[in-house]
């Protein structure tokens, strides 16, 4: 098998295809079967409040981690986007008003999100468990940034944790080790086949 430090996981099940339109093929499906996923993602939810829980981050954990910096991102570029124009994939609908949603912060951080782990993943984070969990904490990081400096709009700084972090702080750290371990143990398998 060929050098796979800078390949990521899906590269390395779906080898690289030597014409550059069905490349191009290949990259927008995977774009959007992300960008579908994430929707999906949404609709499996608990009512909590302003936000809800949610298995988007996920979605946005493994689009960055098999996809890669620059197709993660679009994928969730293509999520928010086609979100707006009103296809009922968030959490609690679609629509351009979406903006004005008290969620709308995380949704944004879904994009970055995927960026920087996917930009961890293309170094091989994903290669080991540690570094893994650790691209994985780094991206919910970002997410969180974007998404409670948003939501604090709506309920204020001081409430803004109680809203909309710690009552996802469990869930969160059980998605970034399901990936956080499972990444790993697939290029294992990759690399023996």
């Amino acid at each position: 098998m060929a050098e796979t430090k800078n390949l990521t996981l899906i590269d390395a099940i779906i080898p690289g295809i030597e014409s550059k339109t069905l490349s191009l093929v290949k990259d927008v499906a995977l774009v959007l079967s992300f960008a579908i996923l994430t929707g999906i993602s949404a609709k499996f939810k608990i009512e909590i409040g302003l936000v809800p829980i949610t298995m988007q981050t996920f979605a946005v954990l493994l689009s960055g981690a098999l996809l890669g910096s620059k197709r993660g991102a679009l994928s969730q570029l293509t999520y928010l986007l086609m979100g707006l124009t009103g296809i009922p994939w968030f959490s609690r609908g679609g629509g351009i008003q979406y903006i004005l949603s008290p969620t709308f912060g995380y949704i944004v951080g879904f994009v970055l999100a995927a960026y920087f782990i996917g930009w961890f993943c293309e170094r091989g984070f994903d290669r080991k468990i540690g570094t893994a969990i650790l691209a994985m904490l780094f991206g919910n990081i970002v997410l969180y940034i974007l998404g409670l400096f948003w939501l604090a709009k709506f309920v204020g700084f001081k409430r803004v944790l109680v809203v909309g972090f710690y009552p996802f702080i469990l869930g969160d750290l059980l998605k970034i080790l399901l990936a956080g371990l499972t990444l790993p143990v697939d290029w294992k398998i990759i690399k023996r086949s």
